[in-house]
């Protein structure tokens, strides 16, 4: 592959502007890719260094003009540069340049390339060279079919507007009555739109009028060119022969628009800012922007989050079936993931999740046989290796940061209070919060899924969405997993509620579980099968579900208690008591004879129940205590930023 360096611009503004300022005159004359970066190194210095690290092209081409020549040839030697390889294009004035698109087929035909080539504007600023080139690459590969554009989001202190624009209002044009007109601002950049199924762009403006696109992704001069494309360059120039329009934006509008090419999206994790026309003071400002930015991204800033433990009040295993749910949050157990920009990356066992150290081999011998091999470590590890993943595969590219992720929690391990979810979940967020990804990159819809997906797809864990809904969504949520939903879209129809006027729910579980002894349930065996009482069942949990749903609208705990009986009595029915195990009935029988409804939260080892009547609390509570259970009042989380999380 070959790479294209372009820095033929004419900056006739700036060099004037930092010729007659006392601050700046000692930059007379020196070209704009050459011009302090952040941090005081050239801007030019900043792309080399990527470009060059690895040596990912067999040849890299830098095309200038006559008047700046001589700088670039300086510049050349002293950075390892092969002189060889700087083009001039001949021309010393802005009158007469020749244009974006026609310095690269200058490039192209004079070196008679005959190879993908990746081109990019060397005078453009960006944050730092923390974004990896190669993951450019790689994804340019991945998608053969197409070309690749690069885009950022803009934030929303960018100033993105040049000059105003008059246009006349349609609603104005009635009878004598003279035309309104109305303001408009036009774009000093690129500006793309995104198909969120394959990353195609599917509208390219090259600035463009303020209300002509809502979109804030920025294209910056950053593409990656298959050799078979490289002759729409001639077909471009011949159609377009004013140089104002040979530029990569117009050269990219007319490619996507008009020639209806295919050029896919990636976006990088960092901001640019192409130093053409602009005066001093936009140069200085954008400087400022990106120290700051630069300032912010310092090491030693800890991301703390928390997800939290979850209680199934309703509808729970149909989950898994494509039934209906209704799960709750709960402050009372949490998973809090910390995560710290490091010199490389490192993942911290937990002291006690993860042990690497016994007191013997006693020791080592019954805590293996009690807790198993899975700490959470192997979470963390799936959860990054999963990330990377899915941000290569759509087109993001991730900033070239290491950090140390620790993790901490006090959910009930093997309970069924979702304690591993939580901590992917949990990890997610740091992640996310870390290289800058919103739900724009990864839609709150489908994180659950994706959550999912790191238990069951890198670590084998028999799961259904249910939890990972609720942890992603928190507070108490309504959950449609309709089989027509799912497979269309990838998600169901998840809706928090009223979490106001709650009845007073408690939970008891297992003080000293066991990962060893539980058994095998064939339920979903038996669905996959067609069993008729099973997908009976499953529409059975989905219609209490919703019963349950208006319940709580209603405030009638009555029923709703009723409910939850029914829903693990059908339970019970379709698994059987060998799967549900006698320390899980133990805990239901004990509720029952103090006249409270009772349920699974999850998929065994505790249960969570529902009182009417506050007398018989204490007795129940005791009864549970005194054979070994833990008991506690829940306290539902209602999806409120939590104090810890930064």
């Amino acid at each position: 592959m070959i790479c294209v360096i372009l820095v033929a611009g004419h900056g006739t503004l700036l060099e004037n502007e930092i010729k007659n300022d006392p601050d700046y005159c000692h930059l007379t004359g020196i070209p704009k890719a050459l011009l302090p970066g952040v941090g005081g190194r050239r801007i030019l210095d900043y792309w080399w260094e990527a470009i060059k690290t690895r040596q990912l092209f067999s040849e890299v081409y830098l095309v200038t003009n006559a008047d700046k020549y001589k700088y670039y040839e300086r510049w050349a030697t002293a950075s390892e540069f092969p002189v060889e390889n700087i083009v001039n294009d001949g021309t010393t004035l802005y009158s007469n340049r020749l244009g974006a698109v026609a310095d690269f087929e200058l490039v192209v035909r004079t070196k008679t390339i005959q190879d993908d080539i990746m081109v990019v504007a060397g005078d453009m600023l960006f944050q730092d060279a923390k974004f990896d080139i190669v993951q450019v690459l790689d994804y340019f590969r991945l998608k053969k079919d197409g070309d690749l554009a690069i885009y950022y989001e803009m934030e929303n202190t960018e100033i993105t507007t040049t000059r105003g624009v008059v246009e006349v209002d349609p609603a104005s044009k009635s009878d004598s009555t003279a035309p309104i007109p109305v303001a408009a601002k036009r774009l000093n950049r690129g500006i793309v739109e995104i198909s969120p199924d394959d990353n195609r762009i599917i509208k390219f403006f090259e600035k463009p009028l303020s209300n002509e696109t809502n979109s804030r992704l920025a294209s910056v001069v950053f593409y990656c060119f298959r050799k078979q494309s490289i002759q729409s360059v001639d077909q471009f120039l011949q159609s377009h022969l004013v140089v104002d329009q040979r530029n990569f934006g117009y050269y990219m509008e007319w490619l996507i628009m008009e020639n209806k090419a295919k050029v896919y999206g990636m976006k990088l994790p960092t901001g640019f800012q192409l130093i053409g026309q602009v005066g001093l003071k936009d140069y200085q400002c954008w400087l400022e922007f990106f120290a700051s930015k630069k300032n912010a991204d310092k090491m030693g800033q800890t991301i703390t989050k928390r997800a939290y433990a979850r209680i199934g009040l309703i509808g729970n295993p149909s989950d898994g079936f494509h039934g209906k749910t209704i799960a709750m949050s709960i402050a009372n157990f949490w998973a809090e993931v910390n995560m710290v920009e490091s010199e490389n990356l490192i993942l911290v066992p937990h002291p006690l999740n993860d042990p690497t150290e016994f007191g013997s081999l006693v020791d080592l011998h019954g805590i293996s046989r009690k807790e198993g091999y899975l700490g959470g470590l192997r979470l963390l590890q799936a959860t990054c290796k999963k990330f990377y993943q899915y941000c290569s595969e759509r087109g993001i590219a991730l900033a070239r940061r290491n950090f140390t992720l620790k993790y901490d929690t006090n959910i009930p391990r093997q309970v069924g209070l979702a304690g591993s979810s939580a901590i992917v979940v949990a990890t997610l967020k740091c992640l996310m919060q870390f290289f800058n990804l919103t739900d724009k990159d990864m839609a709150k819809e489908i994180q659950p899924q994706f959550v999912l997906d790191v238990e069951m797809q890198e670590l084998f864990i028999t799961a259904g969405l249910q939890d990972r809904v609720v942890q992603v969504y928190e507070g108490m949520v309504y959950m449609d997993f309709e089989k027509r939903l799912i497979d269309s879209r990838g998600f169901g129809q998840y809706s928090n509620m009223d979490m106001q006027h709650l009845p007073s729910f408690w939970l008891a579980y297992v003080g000293d579980p066991s990962d060893s002894g539980k058994i095998h349930s064939n339920v979903r065996e038996r669905w996959t099968s067609g069993e008729t009482d099973v997908i009976a069942a499953m529409k059975k949990f989905a219609d209490l579900t919703d019963q349950a749903k208006s319940a709580f609208e209603l405030q009638d705990w009555t029923r709703l208690a009723d409910l939850m009986n029914q829903n693990f009595d059908l339970r019970r029915q379709i698994y059987g008591d060998k799967a549900l195990g006698m320390t899980n009935l133990r805990m239901v029988d004990i509720a029952r004879e103090h006249g409270s409804a009772v349920k699974f939260p999850g998929s065994g080892g505790a249960v969570i129940g529902l009182c009417l009547e506050p007398s018989k609390m204490t007795q129940l509570r005791q009864a549970l205590q005194v054979e070994g259970f833990v008991v506690c009042d829940l306290i539902p989380y209602t999806g409120c930023v939590d104090q810890c999380e930064k």
